[in-house]
């Protein structure tokens, strides 16, 4: 059975900075495309970015040059770090995982929560 577990959310100041963390089991992250994705309240879902197994890296134009996706492979363990925060970051961050060939997600996350405020 696969799992996904984010963790590391929380209550951030505009300018500071976060690192989410996805565990996963069931599944070996580094042989599969996978992602993050975030929902802001009232707002659709967006993808944020996304890595290949080749560890080829797309971001969203709304957080390019801001947002890191990375991944251990000892630890079987995928992270999102997130720069400069802005109020417009406050979101639950959920991490995906797709497949061999796609980061399209077959499995999610069941999301943590990032609020950036004063």
């Amino acid at each position: 059975q696969v799992q996904l577990v984010e963790s590391g959310g929380g209550l951030v100041q505009p300018g500071g900075s976060l690192r989410l963390s996805c565990a996963a089991s069931g599944i070996v992250l580094s042989s599969i495309g996978v992602a993050w994705y975030r929902q802001a309240p009232g707002k659709q879902r967006e993808l944020v970015g996304t890595i290949t197994r080749d560890a080829y890296t797309k971001y969203a134009d709304s957080v390019e040059g801001r947002f890191t996706i990375s991944r251990d492979s000892d630890k079987n363990i995928m992270h999102l770090t997130i720069n400069d925060l802005k109020p417009d970051d406050t979101a639950v961050y959920y991490c995906t995982a797709g497949t061999y060939h796609s980061t399209e997600p077959r499995y999610w996350g069941q999301g943590t929560q990032v609020t950036v405020s004063l």
